[in-house]
């Protein structure tokens, strides 16, 4: 790694525009990475440092750059939940098929999470795909189910993902359903949503 590749990544990391435009300008490269394989752009993106994922972005960074734990910037916004970041991203023109270590997409973890303005725009903003089943065997709307908490951010996402077309028939690994689960955990209000969606 050169020194500018280093001061690079360590910019991106603290959201240093100016001196990731500096180091650009002193040659380093925008595919860099440190010891664990985050380029640039992830780092910003795990940061959620808007300015310089664009400054990046315009540079040519690679959204879909996966580190040594199969993040990559793109993926990493369903983490985050950060709207302005993957409408950034979206400019790079990234991979919305991407899986992360669990073989997920990412509207899967932002759906666990209660991430409700994300889940609309990706929904809303990409092809992607709604009803993706990752390596536990479990889509968004279930992973909404079994590991939200019932509450309100979680009954929007049950209500946005059906709303673009999750399929409430699909069952878990064990054949469980989201309706099943959400009967089972006392979440009446999704549970509500899930009947009416059959």
């Amino acid at each position: 790694m050169t020194t500018a590749d280093r001061i690079l990544l360590e910019a991106a990391g603290r959201g240093d525009d100016a001196g990731v435009r500096g180091a650009l300008a002193a040659g380093a490269g925008i595919e860099s990475r440190d010891a664990n394989l985050r380029t640039p752009l992830l780092l910003a993106a795990l940061g959620d440092h808007v300015p310089v994922a664009r400054t990046l972005i315009e540079a040519g960074a690679d959204p879909d750059a996966q580190d040594s734990r199969h993040d990559s910037p793109w993926l990493v916004t369903g983490v985050t939940g950060s709207v302005a970041m993957m409408r950034v991203l979206l400019r790079g023109d990234p991979d919305v098929r991407l899986r992360n270590r669990f073989g997920g997409v990412s509207v899967i973890p932002a759906s666990e999470r209660g991430h409700v303005a994300y889940v609309r725009a990706v929904l809303a903003e990409t092809d992607i795909e709604v009803n993706h089943v990752n390596d536990l065997g479990w889509t968004a709307l279930l992973e909404a189910v079994i590991l939200g908490d019932g509450g309100p951010a979680h009954q929007e996402i049950v209500e946005a993902l059906l709303a673009a077309g999750a399929r409430p028939e699909l069952a878990d690994a064990d054949g469980v359903t989201a309706l099943l689960h959400a009967e089972r955990r006392g979440y009446e209000e999704i549970a509500t949503l899930l009947r009416a969606a059959r």
